[in-house]
């Protein structure tokens, strides 16, 4: 019976049928308690009002919200309460709290270096205002690069990341969206648990939802078990709020505080193409060396302790750089996204890259679930003489998402825009790379969850030379992929219509 209730397939049928009865019994008691006392109505509606002019002031992300502010317009008694309710439960959410906390602890950490955009100022003037940006409205410090290196499938970036494993001496941090027993993480683990067994400080953090369907739900506790510290971010139950629906989609690998490792893959077989799903998995993995690795374990440690609240001093994990690394090749920037704050740092980064490009933009992306910003800039960028594509799956992974993604086709076509999409399987990479000087790997789709919901992380390179290799993994790629034209993404006018009602609670997707 204890197995029965921890397989992923009974977690979700439990979570699902007491989010249904959930919303049952709050929308029972709604109609019971309006219809006791009509006056009610009357002022729940004043205050939808209210609630409706305040979200669209004060939106973190107005296409984001369209949602809540369709939602509360067309019904607003049901609206307005699920919108207090729900609201109220993130900001009362003890993950909550403790994240934006931490946030504020991280902040002193992160050591950024002034001098350094001086000599970013001086080397590349046409990008300062893209790593000042980073750096002084995100907080994230800019770095000489001193080891960049890209990765263009999982299958060939995790040998590198399991020998760097073997390497560990002092801590090996990882944090994941999806881990899921196989060769891959099978090969992983013995490892880890070697190291852990040695004395190393092995800790791993999954997403909870990402994993319910690999993972048992005591999967933590197993892996302690193992000596292998875990945890589950933000835990599955069966009381529904908004938090559940900021996930953490960071792919995360530290080791030593010397090297660092993130990008598309995830912790399963299908990302190293050892298991087909949707045709050949097409996905990057980047490795960071040098300063710009602390970047990492902060972001780590700030989830980490979120959670566990157990370091006291985050320094210990601090290396210095070893003098031994290469002489600088440009300048990088480690970032992350949260759901927690007023800026937007990965779209920012996005529309950035594009609004400066002036010769080519290249894109990877799974999902193109896009804002009305993102897509002007698209065909801004493509209106001005810049080359820009955009490679999308050939293979979908989830339907509805697909041909969202695809409704978009038409009208950035119409605009000079090209798309292709990857004829052998399935695209999972998330980069943006432009005119040889700048470009980005990491963890943030072109859609909504990952731009406004979830947590992420990315990498900036800005004058490197291994910018060169990413363009080479997009001139390899084309070749394989299908043009797309403004007619054959056309779709009928009964379809068109249901995918522009979809697309309205795309953000919820």
């Amino acid at each position: 019976m204890k197995r029965l209730l921890n397989s992923p397939l009974i977690r979700i049928s439990i979570i699902a049928i007491f989010g249904i009865l959930e919303f049952a019994l709050t929308t029972w008691l709604l109609d019971y308690v309006f219809t006791q006392f009509a006056w009610l109505d009357v002022a729940v509606t004043i205050v939808s009002l209210i609630i409706l002019f305040g979200v669209i002031r004060n939106s973190r992300h107005l296409s984001a919200d369209i949602f809540w502010i369709l939602l509360i317009a067309a019904a607003p008694v049901i609206g307005t309460t699920f919108y207090l309710v729900l609201g109220a439960s993130r900001s009362l959410n003890p993950t909550t709290q403790s994240i934006v906390a931490e946030t504020e602890r991280a902040e002193p950490y992160y050591h950024p270096n002034p001098e350094t955009l001086e000599k970013v100022k001086e080397a590349e003037p046409n990008y300062y205002g893209q790593l000042y940006y980073v750096q002084q409205e995100g907080g994230f410090p800019v770095y000489e690069n001193t080891g960049f290196t890209y990765y263009p499938l999982g299958d060939v970036g995790f040998p590198h990341m399991l020998a760097d494993i073997e390497k560990a001496e002092h801590f090996c941090f990882l944090e994941y969206f999806i881990i899921q027993s196989g060769e891959m993480w099978d090969s992983m683990l013995d490892v880890l648990e070697r190291k852990a067994a040695e004395g190393v400080d092995v800790r791993v953090l999954y997403d909870d939802m990402g994993s319910v369907s690999t993972l048992p739900s005591h999967y933590a506790k197993d892996l302690e078990k193992r000596g292998i510290k875990c945890s589950a971010f933000n835990r599955l139950n069966p009381v529904v709020s908004v938090f559940l629906n900021n996930r953490d989609h960071r792919k995360i690998m530290v080791v030593d505080g010397k090297v660092a490792y993130t990008g598309g893959i995830n912790l399963a077989d299908e990302y190293v193409n050892v298991r087909e799903r949707f045709g050949h998995w097409k996905d990057n993995v980047a490795r960071v060396t040098g300063e710009a690795v602390w970047s990492f374990t902060v972001m780590f440690l700030t989830t980490w302790n979120a959670l566990r609240h157990e370091d006291r001093d985050w320094e210990v994990f601090h290396v210095a750089p070893d003098a031994s690394e290469g002489e600088p090749d440009g300048f990088i920037a480690p970032y992350g996204e949260t759901p927690l704050d007023v800026n937007l740092i990965g779209e920012n980064i996005y529309l950035n890259v594009l609004n400066q490009a002036n010769d080519y933009c290249y894109i990877f992306t799974p999902y193109l679930v896009i804002d009305s910003e993102l897509r002007y800039a698209l065909m801004l960028a493509a209106k001005r003489g810049v080359d820009v594509r955009i490679i999308t799956p050939g293979v979908p992974d989830k339907k509805l998402v697909w041909n969202i993604t695809r409704s978009h086709y038409a009208q950035l076509i119409g605009d000079g825009v090209r798309i292709f999409e990857y004829s052998p399987g399935f695209v999972h990479s998330k980069v943006i790379v432009s005119d040889d000087q700048v470009a980005t790997v990491g963890t943030l789709n072109f859609d909504y969850r990952s731009l406004t919901l979830n947590f992420e992380n990315g990498v900036l390179l800005c004058g490197s030379k291994e910018i060169s290799a990413i363009r080479k993994d997009f001139e390899e790629t084309f070749p394989q992929c299908c043009e797309m034209t403004q007619e054959s993404s056309t779709e009928g006018p009964i379809m068109e219509f249901l995918l522009s009602v979809a697309r309205l609670v795309a953000p919820m997707l």
